[in-house]
């Protein structure tokens, strides 16, 4: 339920961002147009948000023939969790990382990129699939891919906005006055929501994540396989960060696969991996490991 209540919860402050955004640029015309196209996003994002965002990273489905240590731990660690196998795909990036995605275990998928596969060994993957296989059976894969589906959608609609009151040079009084907009009140919006879409991403985004390192580390037996490897993805994503990577999508993957610094430092969708690898040794001196 608990799942279920920030999954409502999260669909309706980023749908009331997007109607305050229309309401901005368009009056009360661009406020129903918002509402509808909310609505419309609600149930995509719902049914379609895991093939978006797999679309997004131009992951390729791969067979067990394709991927054979791949699927082998999925496979073991679906059985161990009593969940259906999920759906394996493959992301073209040599930038180490992993996310899952799908709105429940029965539709659920996990992708990883060429570049983890090749750095991590099996018992690291092992921990980094466990995490995500959390994921999946704690059912927060719906909540995370919503929020970049919505999220995306509101940072879109905001740089077209801006770009619009950029181009629109002297022109701008006419069609404020037109539109019933205040131009500045616009830009504004545009500047202020997209940021507070991420910051109600954040909302969830930690807690999900140390979440699934608890469970993750439960599920692969050694807590210290994910340690390992949070460590080298650390190493690596900070050296070849993924170029295709979009600040909506960061908070699904198990390790920012942003470019440190800047904007993204302010609003970090992770916790700092320090802190995940000293709960995971935790979780092994506990076990005697």
């Amino acid at each position: 339920m608990n799942n279920i209540f920030k999954t409502v919860f999260l669909l309706s402050l980023l749908t009331v961002l997007l109607v305050l955004l229309g309401r901005s640029a368009g009056g009360d015309s661009g406020m129903l147009a918002a509402f509808a196209a909310a609505c419309v996003m609600n149930f995509g994002a719902f049914w379609f948000s895991d093939k978006i965002v797999l679309g997004l990273y131009r992951a390729q489905r791969v067979t067990e023939a394709e991927a054979p240590e791949f699927f082998s731990i999925v496979s073991e660690l679906a059985s161990r969790a009593k969940v259906p196998m999920p759906a394996l795909y493959v992301i073209p990036s040599a930038s180490p990382n992993a996310f899952a995605a799908g709105r429940d275990p029965a539709h659920a998928a996990v992708a990883v990129t060429a570049g983890i596969l090749e750095l991590l060994n099996r018992e690291e993957l092992e921990g980094v699939l466990a995490h995500e296989m959390t994921h999946i059976v704690h059912r927060d894969t719906l909540t995370a891919a919503i929020a970049a589906v919505l999220a995306g959608a509101i940072s879109m609609l905001a740089s077209g906005i801006r770009w619009t009151f950029l181009l629109a040079g002297g022109n701008r009084k006419q069609n404020a006055h037109s539109s019933g907009s205040n131009p500045l009140g616009t830009l504004l919006a545009a500047m202020i929501l997209p940021a507070a879409a991420l910051l109600i991403q954040l909302a969830i985004s930690r807690t999900r994540e140390y979440e699934a390192d608890r469970g993750g580390g439960e599920l692969c037996g050694n807590p210290l396989y994910l340690a390992s490897a949070l460590r080298k993805l650390e190493s690596s994503a900070r050296k070849l960060p993924m170029r295709q990577a979009e600040p909506a999508t960061a908070h699904l993957f198990i390790i920012n696969p942003l470019k440190p610094g800047g904007f993204e430092t302010l609003f970090l969708t992770h916790p700092r991996t320090e802190d995940r690898v000293e709960r995971l040794a935790q979780m092994a001196r506990e076990k005697g490991l």
